[in-house]
């Protein structure tokens, strides 16, 4: 019986020992401290978990679709008045990528909207197609300038007329597209909503892939040629090529409690074809936010394109001439939902 609980009690320390002996090594990812965790320590286990915070996360995503409708009914109004509805969707899609040297920003924007008046057709207020994408590098990490390349690419979905005749389309999809390549310098500082990107070097593609617009010259597109009958000799051309100078700017800023501002303007001028006569895209939007799925926006977008020509009817003779570009301006108010997820 002795002989069995010395046995007993032998077992039972070297339990024990190996317990007190039973150590990990961890580290820090933050601090590179290196800590020894034996059984019976938990000073150092409770200054880990206070010291560890998880590292940001290198891809971030934002998914967003909304939808505003305005509607206006009349029964007996004496003042007057026509029945109307309008709709206007909106989707915004990013995956931004940043870790250390390197950051990756790619945005997909899609914005269609309809009105339907008591007596008229269905017209088109909303038609807008846009994928960006930007790679930057950066020397160190103190740095906000990144050397970048940058893609863009803008187009339509549907039709576009000159209301009310919707026999002819003024537009279509590809009709005109737009695509911008180049490579610059893009500052970006940390922690800020602000990105200020210059490029020297960009090459922008018009593309015209409809006949008829681009044998009548729309969008800056060499127009067909035609005999003195009439008869068509060449076909327009359906694609033009422009090498100039880029610089767009974007950014988002608080401006009072739930309301928000957001700016983004593109310049561009052509090396080769009128140097100094510069491309204008501006939009500028004002966000008050109601609740988590409410919001409200007032929207405006200012175009300058001098490649966009415009028409007029001479009175004497009827003969079409066309004449610009001219500004364009296009405002916005509307109310809707707005969901991320």
């Amino acid at each position: 019986m002795r002989i069995l609980t010395v046995i007993f009690f032998m077992l039972f320390l070297a339990s024990a020992n190996a317990q007190d002996d039973d150590q990990h090594v961890y580290t820090n990812p933050r601090t590179n401290e290196i800590y020894i965790i034996s059984g019976k320590d938990t000073v150092n286990l409770t200054k880990i978990i206070k010291e560890y915070k998880p590292l940001p996360p290198r891809w971030k995503r934002i998914n967003k679709a909304g939808l505003n409708i305005s509607e206006i009914a009349f029964v007996n109004w004496s003042a007057g008045g026509n029945n109307s509805i309008s709709g206007l969707s909106n989707a915004q899609f990013e995956r931004n990528y940043k870790h250390e040297k390197v950051q990756w920003n790619n945005e997909m924007i899609m914005r269609y909207g309809l009105n339907v008046q008591e007596g008229q057709k269905v017209r088109k207020t909303e038609d807008a197609f846009a994928i960006n994408s930007t790679l930057g590098f950066r020397m160190d990490n103190l740095s906000n300038w990144y050397f970048s390349a940058k893609a863009n690419f803008n187009t339509q979905f549907a039709n576009g007329y000159k209301y009310p005749d919707t026999d002819n389309p003024i537009s279509r999809f590809m009709a005109p597209g737009y695509f911008l390549f180049g490579f610059g310098s893009e500052y970006s500082p940390e922690g800020k909503d602000f990105k200020l990107y210059i490029s020297p070097i960009t090459q922008k593609s018009t593309f015209v892939l409809d006949q008829d617009l681009a044998d009548a010259g729309s969008f800056g597109v060499k127009k067909a040629t035609y005999d003195a009958d009439g008869n068509k000799i060449s076909d327009g051309q359906k694609v033009v090529t422009e090498l100039g100078f880029l610089v767009t700017n974007s950014y988002q800023t608080k401006i009072y409690e739930n309301m928000f501002l957001s700016n983004r303007i593109t310049l561009y001028s052509d090396y080769l074809n009128s140097f100094g006569n510069i491309d204008v895209n501006w939009l500028l939007d004002v966000e008050l936010k109601v609740n988590e799925y409410v919001v409200a926006n007032v929207g405006t977008q200012l175009i300058y394109d001098n490649d966009v020509k415009f028409e007029e009817t001479e009175l004497a003779s009827g003969e079409k001439i066309t004449y610009g570009p001219r500004v364009q301006f296009k405002q916005s108010l509307g109310v809707g939902v707005i969901y991320n997820f």
